[in-house]
């Protein structure tokens, strides 16, 4: 009886039991199912913050999100832009400097025909040989009127010259400090007579030589397309058929600088003429500057002036003008021409050359930088040492 009731108890508890765990295994599951996403979200949250960190500090060891490769890749894309700009600017500065004056920088010689503007745009610039300017002043008036009455063509003559043999010749001048003072306006009547003026966007005086230099490329470059730009003083006597071959010769050249070539002392007294304050920025008391043209007249290729032009507003100024343009191109790719007959000596000097067929580009006086007393003299020095009348027209250029 007793094994009997132990078995019949057995079975009667089997399903029981057989349910219980059942339920209790159920129970268990689905607590353990109910873990596992919280479980895993936290780990896949953890893991993406630790790629994150890792990412920012080991910069992109592991493979970046779409969105932010996309971004980086227009960051790169947009620098890589900028670089290439930059290149081009420059270029491009050159090139745009043409136009940087306005129509009003036109307006200032409507008799040149190269530079005419229609009334349905602006004429293509005729290609000029050079562009020569004349450094004068608001008292120099005799000085004028000399270099007029000897080796500088006048009336229609001037023109002629720009059409047939490419040579532009203009006295350049800046403005009083005074808006249309008596000085203005004296240039202004002296224009309409002659018509052989560049206005420059430039305050005179004495100690700006070098700021009306940069000004005086900078109008030229913008208003004539010349394979050379040339400075001259008014005081200095010019053959211009000379120079005109002088410059043809170096025209396939691409960047030239031309004129009598010196090293003079850097003066640090402020007692004499030419004091440098600037003197400590060129090594110790008693060093030279660098090698430079004589102001007195040089030339410069299109490449250069249009450097000068594109670059204005940041090239340096020294205190002597032919200084501060050695400086400019000191550390270009430039060659540098020492030409002898562009600093001759007034008669003898020049007279005893052009009777031995090596005629002068240039003649002056070094004791006075120009000819001396040049109003009464330079007709002599223009009779002596000239080249005659015809001597540029017939010049091969």
């Amino acid at each position: 009886m007793k094994n009997r009731g132990t078995r019949k108890i057995s079975v009667i508890w089997i399903p029981f039991f057989c349910l219980s765990f059942f339920l209790f295994g159920m129970i268990a599951t689905n607590s353990r199912l109910w873990l596992v996403p919280e479980s895993d979200g936290q780990v896949i949250s953890r893991r993406r913050h630790e790629q994150e960190l890792q990412i920012v500090s080991e910069d992109s060891s592991i493979k970046m999100p779409a969105e932010k490769r996309d971004v980086i890749t227009a960051v790169y894309r947009t620098h890589e832009a900028i670089q290439s700009l930059d290149k081009k600017i420059t270029m491009l500065n050159m090139d745009l400097v043409e136009a940087k004056n306005s129509p009003e920088m036109h307006s200032f010689d409507s008799y040149t025909p190269a530079i005419e503007s229609s009334g349905k745009g602006s004429l293509p610039k005729k290609k000029m040989l050079m562009v020569i300017g004349i450094n004068t002043a608001f008292s120099s008036r005799r000085r004028r009127d000399s270099v007029r009455e000897t080796w500088m063509p006048r009336g229609e003559k001037l023109f002629q010259l720009e059409r047939e043999k490419g040579i532009v010749v203009r006295f350049m001048i800046g403005h009083s400090a005074t808006s249309n003072s008596i000085l203005d306006r004296a240039i202004d009547s002296e224009d309409a007579l002659h018509k052989d003026f560049l206005r420059l966007e430039h305050i005179e005086g004495y100690h700006e030589l070098s700021a009306k230099t940069k000004s005086f490329f900078s109008t030229a470059v913008a208003r004539w397309d010349a394979d050379f730009y040339v400075k001259i003083d008014d005081d200095v006597h010019v053959n211009l058929g000379m120079l005109a071959t002088t410059l043809a010769y170096h025209r396939s050249k691409p960047r030239v600088y031309i004129g009598c070539m010196k090293s003079g002392p850097v003066l640090s007294s402020k007692s004499v003429k030419y004091h440098e304050p600037e003197h400590w920025k060129f090594g110790e008391e008693g060093n030279k500057y660098f090698r430079h043209a004589t102001g007195q007249i040089y030339a410069i290729s299109k490449d250069l002036a249009t450097y000068m032009a594109a670059n204005e507003p940041i090239l340096h100024k020294y205190a002597n003008e032919d200084v501060s343009l050695g400086a400019w191109l000191i550390g270009l790719e430039v060659e540098h021409i020492d030409d002898r007959n562009m600093c001759c000596g007034t008669p003898p000097d020049c007279e005893w050359k052009a009777q031995a067929g090596n005629v002068c580009v240039a003649s002056f006086d070094w004791s006075c930088s120009g000819i001396c007393k040049s109003v009464e003299r330079i007709k002599h020095v223009h009779e002596k040492c000239g080249e005659g009348n015809g001597a540029v027209w017939s010049a091969l250029i």
